[in-house]
């Protein structure tokens, strides 16, 4: 095949015109429709509770995640239906974009204020969490420079923008504070740079200090030492730092094998803080038990799989890096969350992709998802 350089690369114009040859991967979006509805399903039963006594209205947040879900239904078919060339031409705008949010968070009167963090900007009917869109903006401009820098990649110099960007967009984020988003940002970058080609050597030296910031990022914030107090033995502040992880414990244990029944959980009862969003996979074990628990991990199992199998197939370097992106940070924060719920690693407030509360992080997953098809959807073109 004859190599393409930049001067013979599509204009935009072309792009909009090109029709792919391939098709859509009918698993992967039955799949991702498959687990949304049951984070519908499940934010309901988890907050009806809660959200009739703080709003008088047992549907408040079925309401939000239902638009979520509407929303995310069309960016996932418009991004699908949109040549991810054309995302790649627009990385710089979008990255600009998400940044600028991040830092609108801190304006008072625009940035939402919640339990000490600065995470939300606040809109009129709705709020939207800049993190979340953050993850995918710097999936896009990493993979479009690793795929048209890919002779760099092995240069220390090579992979310095992309390590600035994301240690920017992770700076921006800890001071939010939001450490559980940080950590997931900083997992990423590492990934998409070994994926990109970063030598060893180099990919040592970056995870050094990324190892030894965590205990610093813990030491230097009080609650966040208390957090890891509870973790190590939470039954030792059993009503402040460690209550969280005891009724999380309990929720887990009480659903057995089968669990009580679905919309039949106790701890949903204000006892379990955040049921419907950070910790709603501890209603889920409670409710459908470790056959629920295991059968929903299957299901994100099979939805990393099939973008792993879109990435192998995409027809071009970028196509790879952004389907293997999406997989990615579906699979570190499936993989942080069901760790904080389950006591393996210390409390940090995280979502469960397309399950949790939110309607930004349903939104912007369900997009990640449209981007995955649209390059399945051009798996049978052939260009560099």
């Amino acid at each position: 095949m004859k190599a393409i350089t930049n001067n013979d690369r599509p204009s935009l114009k072309e792009l909009l015109k090109q029709k792919p040859q391939g098709k859509i991967d009918k698993v992967l979006l039955i799949f991702s429709i498959i687990i949304t509805l049951f984070g519908i399903l499940m934010v309901y039963s988890a907050s009806s509770y809660t959200a009739y006594v703080r709003y008088e209205d047992s549907f408040f947040y079925l309401k939000k995640q239902v638009l979520g879900a509407v929303l995310g239904l069309g960016a996932m078919m418009g991004l699908t239906y949109c040549n991810y060339k054309i995302l790649d031409k627009l990385k710089l705008p979008i990255l600009i974009i998400s940044i600028i949010l991040l830092i609108v968070v801190f304006i008072p009167g625009v940035g939402l204020e919640n339990y000490g963090a600065n995470r939300w900007i606040d809109l009129p009917g709705f709020t939207i969490q800049p993190s979340e869109i953050a993850k995918f903006a710097f999936i896009i401009f990493a993979a479009g420079y690793m795929a048209k820098n890919q002779d760099k990649m092995s240069t220390f110099m090579g992979v310095l923008p992309v390590l600035a960007v994301g240690g920017f967009i992770a700076l921006l984020i800890i001071l939010e504070p939001n450490m559980s988003i940080t950590v997931c940002v900083i997992l990423l970058m590492l990934f998409m740079l070994f994926l990109g080609g970063t030598r060893i050597k180099h990919f040592v030296i970056l995870a050094l200090p990324v190892a030894a910031l965590v205990p610093i990022l813990i030491l230097i914030e009080p609650y966040r030492m208390n957090r890891l107090a509870a973790f190590l033995n939470p039954w030792a502040s059993p009503l402040e730092e460690g209550f969280q992880l005891i009724q999380s414990y309990y929720s887990l244990g009480s659903g057995g094998l089968f669990g009580v029944g679905l919309f039949k959980s106790r701890q949903k009862y204000l006892f379990l803080p955040f049921s419907e969003s950070d910790f709603i996979f501890s209603i889920i074990g409670e409710e459908l038990g470790l056959a629920g628990s295991l059968l929903t991990i299957a299901v994100f199992c099979i939805i990393i799989y099939r973008c792993v199998r879109v990435a192998l197939n995409a027809p071009d370097r970028l196509g790879c890096y952004m389907a293997a992106g999406v997989g990615a940070i579906i699979a570190i924060q499936v993989a942080v969350n069901i760790a904080v719920v389950t006591g393996s690693i210390p409390p940090t407030g995280l979502p469960l992709p397309f399950v949790s509360a939110g309607s930004s992080s349903l939104v912007v997953f369900m997009g990640g998802i449209g981007i995955v098809q649209n390059i399945s959807r051009h798996s049978n073109i052939l260009l560099s």
